[in-house]
């Protein structure tokens, strides 16, 4: 394949989550070489990373950068994890269960997207087996380091990263725990809000994931 040919197929690939099977059936070749062709361009666009919006020719390649640039431009952080299904390893594989999801019931890849206020993307990364768990995913990246370096970085999380927010109270902001059945009503009432509040704030890093998708 030419590479502007290994370039489309890549794209498409992340784009669509099409199996390579699926891809060499459609480019009318081998499926080893629509998955070499993956293999080689994939690490090529990670290693290009994230353009910053407004500030041409600056590109956020690693977690450090992100959380550098978030604090030098004075930006909340958004961070979510989004999981696209992936056809099921063959039988016998070493590691074969991790891919099942406890949430989706299926087969999955798990990435962490990072965004800013507005709904831009600023990062992307993390890939991990879909059993692993959102939060897990994001510490073995050094998450939990970059919030320690960076103090004044704020950031918004959904449920998944409980942990985080309880570790960084300071910094990180997760929906407020749902009170008991049997509280009074006006406290179900202010955690409703809270939680509208909190959504509000996060939904524009979901809206990232789904262009993404």
């Amino acid at each position: 394949m030419v590479s502007t040919d290994r370039l489309l197929v890549t794209l498409v690939h992340l784009r669509t989550g099409l199996p390579h099977a699926a891809l060499a059936e459609l480019y009318g070749i081998a499926r080893s070489t629509i998955s070499r062709a993956i293999g080689e361009i994939h690490p090529l666009l990670a290693v290009r990373g994230f353009a910053v919006p407004d500030h041409f020719g600056v590109r956020l390649r690693t977690l450090a950068d992100v959380f550098a640039y978030a604090e030098a431009a004075g930006i909340r952080l958004r961070i979510d994890g989004a999981e696209t299904q992936v056809r099921r390893p063959k039988a016998g594989r070493p590691g074969r269960r991790a891919f099942v999801s406890g949430k989706k019931k299926q087969n999955t890849i798990k990435t962490t997207t990072i965004g800013d206020g507005q709904g831009r993307l600023l990062w992307s990364g993390a890939d991990r087996p879909g059993r692993i768990h959102d939060q897990t995913a994001m510490r073995t990246e050094g998450i939990a380091e970059q919030f320690r370096l960076h103090p004044k970085v704020m950031a918004e999380v959904d449920e998944g990263y409980r942990g985080l927010a309880n570790e960084f109270p300071d910094q990180i902001s997760a929906p407020p725990k749902k009170p008991k059945g049997d509280a009074p009503l006006g406290e179900q009432y202010t955690w409703r809000e809270m939680r509208r509040r909190q959504f509000s704030e996060r939904i524009c890093v979901e809206h990232a994931n789904a262009e993404l998708r």
